[in-house]
Order: structure tokens, then C-alpha cells, then sequence
């Protein structure tokens, strides 16, 4: 029993702790009021587009596919605010109740997971979905050269995180 309530936060937990790390990964913008690694550590940037040395035709064809993605988040996020936070109550009702429940109800427990673990992954494909189409825009050389570049940005943060580690001990 102990190590199936584990599995069930762990289930739990993993969408939120997801959820967490990629809306710290976004950031706001680099203003340089925070401290990380944002936009250092590969991705796909301002600098990283000037490195590839972009026609024309493809700043523009990336300009209105971001142009298209904000318009579309807008209206998905633009619906009844009133409804989104009935559901979310609803939502953190079902995991209070199973929290603080006198006898842990496994079977819902596994569906609430199940649920939260699908809506994350449908938010992973839907992501990685754009990221493909705005790479497509992209020739072979220059997929090459995002690759070489994204490498050597990770093998420099990688070195950047061995000396905050070392420095801390």
C-alpha cells in the first residue's frame, strides 16, 4: 500500500513538477532581474537566428507562424474565465477529497493521475508540434549548423553548472 501511494503522487506530482520547470524555463524575457541559465543552455533564440543567417523568406515565414501561435493561445485562453476556474475547483476538489480521504480510494486515484498525465502529454505533442513546423522552415545545412550550435551552448552550460557546483561545495 505504501508504495502504491507513492506511485500515485509520483504520478501526481511529475505533470505539476513539469509544469513548474518549463514556466521557469520560459522566464519573462531576460531582463537580468533573475539569475539561471535562460536561453543559454540550447533552444531556439534571437542569437541562435542570427547565427543561421536567415533568408528573408524564413524570418517572415517564422515571423507569422509566432504571429499565428500567439493569436491562437489568445483565443484559447480568451474563453470563459468563470468556467476555467470552476473546472480547476473542481479539479483540486477531487484531489483534496482524495487526499484527505479515511480509506485511500487507489483506482481514483490512478484515474485522477491518468487524467493529469494526459492533458501534460497532449500540451507536450501540441508543443513539439510547432517547434517541428518552425523547424521545417529551416534547410538541411541550417538544421546542421542549430545542431552544432545547440551543442556547444549545452556543453558550455553544462561546464558553467560543473563550476557553480564546485564553487558551492
Amino acid at each position: 500500500m505504501k508504495m502504491t501511494k507513492k506511485l500515485v503522487l509520483a504520478a501526481a506530482a511529475l505533470p505539476l513538477m513539469l509544469g513548474t520547470a518549463s514556466a521557469f524555463a520560459y522566464g519573462g524575457g531576460d531582463k537580468g532581474d533573475h539569475k539561471g541559465m535562460h536561453g543559454k543552455c540550447g533552444g531556439f533564440d534571437k542569437k541562435v537566428m542570427r547565427q543561421l543567417d536567415l533568408t528573408d523568406a524564413q524570418k517572415t515565414e517564422l515571423k507569422e507562424m509566432r504571429e499565428a501561435n500567439r493569436a491562437e493561445m489568445k483565443e484559447k485562453h480568451a474563453g470563459n474565465k468563470a468556467d476555467k476556474m470552476a473546472k480547476m475547483k473542481a479539479h483540486q476538489e477531487k484531489v483534496q477529497a482524495l487526499v484527505l480521504a479515511d480509506n485511500f480510494d487507489e483506482a481514483a486515484a490512478n484515474d485522477l493521475a491518468s487524467q493529469m498525465v494526459e492533458k501534460q502529454t497532449e500540451r507536450r505533442v501540441a508543443m513539439l508540434k510547432k517547434q517541428h513546423q518552425m523547424m521545417s522552415v529551416l534547410t538541411a545545412e541550417q538544421k546542421t549548423q542549430l545542431k552544432e550550435i545547440q551543442q556547444e551552448r549545452m556543453t558550455k552550460c553544462a561546464d558553467k553548472m560543473e563550476k557553480r557546483m564546485n564553487k558551492d561545495k
